[in-house]
């Protein structure tokens, strides 16, 4: 399926509060996306945000846009250090353990890996460098072996979350007689005894957090970019400061063109987080449902809509996924004096909610008509393999397989071959109201019998 002409593809920019026209620099599309602090397994409202972005990647290739995409590792932070020595261990051990977990995970999603995963520590060089770029040109000050940049040197700080300086309050910094401003944040922490460090013109030290991401756009994307991406609770400060810090050191500006943010995923209308400790893992999600399922959920709504987390959305959407999947197993007519089901309309649908700010949510609710089409079709005796090609294309630029995957063995599994034996001998003896309360408690339980000549076979739904 080859991508229409005339690209016409809106975007929703956090920055100007809009949606405009996409525009990129070039036909690379540069897009960083901030990543994973790497000190315990990714939970779901991370899977939400990098299903977000291959979504996002998947479609402007399809568009015709090459994309470069770059997504860090922050894998040295005070979280890490603390994690690390309570194990026992070094803290490029922990990392290096989740860095593995985080690509399995994302694997099992079937999310397509970015070009470069730059890692903190092995950018130490670069950040070093526009540190003292920062100082250099008056942004930045060293204190009692940190470094800090002057919020009040930046005439447009806050203008991402929009905020203005004036009305800030820094509840969580840590004000003292070594910052000239409560709301100046560090580029450069001076260490602890005990916590890995890198020499530095200040002293022995550790990157801070935001100085990452802005380093390693620079050096991997250049000056400015297209797209930056994140949850929404990295407005701020976090890509607020990326933009001060960037655009103060190279003196360019916009920073990035398209800031896109997505929902924040929440239980009981809390926002899921590893410190508040309400997480649910991807790991514990792929055990009981498939990737299709887990997208489907988390592009049931529009990304920059929060999304709340429940088991039962969870078994919709496995019920969605098994829907595409038996419209997509169908047979129709190999008979070429047949008619062919007509997709045109379908694939038109499609590409129009995708342009507008990459509505899935609409996107799959055509190919949930396209599989209905099929299945009545097919029902009709018309020809369905072109349209079935054209569901599969669709539901691949949602990242979706609409393949069915192998369940892992359980410890019910053996119970569940005694109640259909037992079941089986019922039927034999006529008993058909006791075999099907066995049939219903299964179903009930997410298992589905299959009679045919050969026996009775089952699956989960």
């Amino acid at each position: 399926m080859a991508y229409p002409g005339g690209i016409t593809v809106k975007v929703f920019s956090t920055l100007s509060g809009k949606k405009e026209e996409f525009i990129p620099q070039s036909d690379v599309v540069t897009m960083y996306v901030c990543g994973v602090t790497v000190y315990s397994d990714c939970h779901i409202g991370h899977a939400m945000s990098y299903v977000v972005f291959d979504v996002i990647k998947r479609y402007l290739k399809f568009r015709g846009y090459k994309v470069k995409h770059v997504q860090n590792f922050t894998d040295i932070d005070d979280k890490i250090i603390d994690r690390a020595n309570q194990l026992g261990i070094s803290s490029s051990e922990l990392s290096q353990k989740y860095i593995g977990s985080y690509f399995d995970d994302m694997d099992a999603l079937n999310i397509e890996h970015a070009d470069i995963y730059p890692k903190a520590t092995e950018e130490v060089p670069k950040i070093i460098e526009m540190v003292q770029g920062l100082i250099d040109k008056g942004f930045a000050y060293e204190s009692e072996g940190s470094v800090y940049y002057r919020v009040q040197k930046f005439p447009n700080y806050g203008k991402l979350s929009r905020r203005k300086l004036s009305d800030m309050e820094c509840h969580d910094c840590a004000f003292g007689v070594e910052k000239e401003h409560p709301l100046d944040f560090v580029l450069w922490k001076a260490s602890k005894s005990g916590e890995p460090s890198w020499e530095s013109p200040w002293g022995q030290g550790r990157p801070g957090w935001h100085i990452e991401c802005s380093a390693m756009s620079l050096r991997y994307l250049g000056d400015s970019i297209d797209i930056h991406g994140g949850g929404q609770d990295l407005v701020f400060p976090h890509h607020e400061n990326e933009i001060t810090q960037s655009e103060s050191y190279t003196g360019v500006a916009p920073f990035a063109h398209y800031w896109m943010h997505n929902g924040l995923l929440q239980l009981d209308k809390q926002k899921m987080s590893k410190s508040i400790g309400n997480l649910v893992t991807v790991k514990e999600m792929l055990d009981r449902f498939s990737s299709d399922a887990i997208r489907l959920f988390i592009m049931g709504s529009h990304y920059r809509s929060p999304l709340l987390f429940s088991d039962e959305s969870l078994v919709n959407a496995e019920k969605a996924a098994e829907r595409l999947r038996v419209a997509f197993e169908r047979k129709g007519t190999d008979d070429a004096s047949m008619a062919s089901l007509n997709t045109e309309s379908f694939e038109q649908r499609f590409i129009e909610v995708m342009d507008d700010d990459f509505n899935t949510a609409q996107a799959m609710a055509v190919l949930f008509d396209l599989a209905r089409e099929i299945n009545r079709a097919t029902e009709e005796g018309m020809r369905v393999e072109e349209a079935k090609n054209i569901l599969s294309s669709l539901a691949g630029l949602l990242g979706l397989t609409l393949k069915r995957q192998e369940k892992k063995a359980s410890d019910a599994e053996p119970f569940i071959d005694l109640l259909i034996s037992v079941r089986n001998g019922l039927r034999s003896e006529k008993q058909w109201q006791l075999a099907d309360k066995i049939r219903n408690g299964l179903a009930e339980a997410g298992v589905i019998l299959e009679d045919n000549p050969d026996g009775t076979g089952w699956k989960y739904k």
